[in-house]
């Protein structure tokens, strides 16, 4: 009768240990799916939409990648192409401003004389005293963009960003200015690329044309 007893109290464990093992795999299935679809700032990743359906394409060109950069490229990549534009985009406002306002206006290292050296040959005038902090402030920014979006060397693949990450969203909205549903950030975030394409071109032909004729942006229009 012992025997019986310890056999039949022995079957349920074995039972209770392989429903415990066959229901791992589908938990882990689940968390997986479930991370794929998580929005990013409203967003989904959808194969079947160019760039996987980021914002960005306004009339009349759409869509516009001509050389084919994003062509059946993986999410990870779009991403990282995202992420670069947007940084490109944000540094190249700052440019445009940046030229008139340092060859136009009273500045630290000219004094009131707004007619000084043009901005392309600015920096090597520049007093180290002002480079140090400029370039220490930049150093930081970085290095706190790289901790926030991308993943670390040696815990996945190199030049890799987040799963949760949003390109370019690196939490900085001090004026909480962000969009609060999906139809307002995707226009916020066009009309963001949209302005910082247009600065892109306009810091490239701002530098073009100062190496031509050697005057300030505004000297050159007859200011």
């Amino acid at each position: 009768m012992s025997e019986t007893v310890e056999e039949t109290t022995a079957a349920p464990v074995e039972t209770t240990d392989a429903a415990s093992a066959a229901v791992e795999p589908v938990a882990t299935i689940a968390d997986q799916t479930e991370e794929l679809v998580t929005p990013l700032n409203y967003w989904v990743p959808d194969e079947s939409a160019p760039c996987y359906g980021l914002p960005g394409a306004v009339a009349p060109l759409g869509f516009f990648d001509p050389l084919g950069f994003s062509k059946n490229m993986e999410l990870d990549g779009v991403k990282r192409l995202r992420e670069a534009e947007v940084m490109h985009s944000r540094v190249a406002m700052m440019a445009t401003v940046g030229y008139l306002i340092g060859e136009s206006t009273p500045t630290i290292t000219y004094g009131m004389d707004v007619h000084h050296t043009i901005a392309n040959n600015q920096i090597p005038e520049v007093p180290g005293t002002v480079l140090f902090p400029f370039f220490l402030a930049i150093n930081i920014a970085e290095a706190t963009r790289a901790a926030i979006g991308w993943v670390e060397p040696g815990l996945g693949p190199l030049f890799t960003l987040r799963k949760t990450y949003y390109p370019g969203d690196i939490k900085f909205d001090p004026l909480g200015l962000k969009p609060k549903n999906a139809k307002d950030f995707a226009t916020r975030q066009t009309q963001e690329l949209q302005n910082g394409r247009l600065a892109m071109l306009a810091a490239a032909g701002m530098c073009v044309q100062e190496q031509i004729n050697g005057k300030g942006i505004l000297e050159n229009l007859g200011f």
